[in-house]
């Protein structure tokens, strides 16, 4: 079963990694009886998920994964979803119970599965993941860094991150091309930011669009002509200066801006 570039495949063949990323996920204190693994591939790590109290379920894309499951793992007989994805309904999928979610995910699409972990945060107490080392270090990296970005600030609004431990190229079939790492996301108890959640992603995502520019610059599209901009020295930060307080703080300004315009 050879890897296809055209799903991002790089099989884990590490039984040792594979059982690390497994004990990974919490023990207890997190309430769900689900685990969702995201492109189980020939499953390497599925194997130690199975052993898991959790009633597990894989998603896998590839028809010729579904069939090597299929044939391999017989405890996953009404357990595999032969979907995209980032085109499955998960609260259908899951009967609007909550789940925790892990993968050796698929490096092509693996910001786009956090923004989907995002979507669904109601049902998604925690995420354990293989990643880019680059992408890993984004999603958890703190203010200040030159790595925070908008994936760091939309994550961490609602997840406190963990960065777990790195993995050799050699511990993947074929070797990537890039370092990986491992990480964990666990739920915040409070999901109640204090501002509009939609805007407060087009706010940050309108931060971070010229992220060297100062934010009296970038902010004008929202608050062109107002004052506020000269008076609050946070509009002399460029937004990677900024924690996810900040840009609460600056969503109710540009809220209160909208609702007089």
């Amino acid at each position: 079963m050879r890897a296809k570039k055209s799903y991002g495949q790089h099989f884990l063949n590490s039984e040792r990694i594979a059982q690390r990323i497994a004990d990974s996920l919490q023990q207890g204190g997190i309430a769900y009886q689900r685990l969702l693994e995201v492109g189980p591939g020939r499953g390497m790590l599925t194997q130690y998920l199975l052993q898991r109290p959790e009633e597990l379920v894989v998603v896998e894309a590839d028809r010729d994964m579904v069939l090597f499951l299929n044939k391999y793992f017989e405890e996953l007989q009404g357990h595999i979803v032969e979907a995209n994805f980032l085109k499955t309904d998960l609260t259908a999928l899951n009967q609007q119970q909550p789940f925790g979610v892990i993968g050796n995910f698929p490096y092509n699409i693996s910001s786009q599965i956090l923004f989907k972990m995002l979507d669904n945060r109601a049902y998604i107490p925690e995420l354990v993941g293989m990643f880019q080392k680059e992408v890993a270090e984004r999603v958890v990296s703190a203010p200040g860094s030159k790595t925070y970005g908008v994936i760091s600030v939309l994550v961490q609004a609602y997840y406190d991150g963990e960065y777990l431990f790195g993995v050799d190229k050699g511990k993947f079939t074929p070797p990537p091309k890039v370092k990986s790492a491992v990480i964990r996301l666990t739920r915040k108890a409070n999901q109640e930011l204090g501002c509009d959640h939609r805007l407060f992603k087009v706010v940050v995502k309108q931060a971070f669009s010229q992220r060297r520019k100062m934010l009296r610059n970038t902010m004008k599209s929202f608050l062109k002509g107002d004052p506020i901009l000269q008076e609050e020295a946070v509009f002399n930060e460029r937004p990677e200066k900024l924690s996810v307080e900040d840009f609460v703080q600056l969503t109710n300004w540009v809220a209160v801006r909208k609702d007089k315009a």
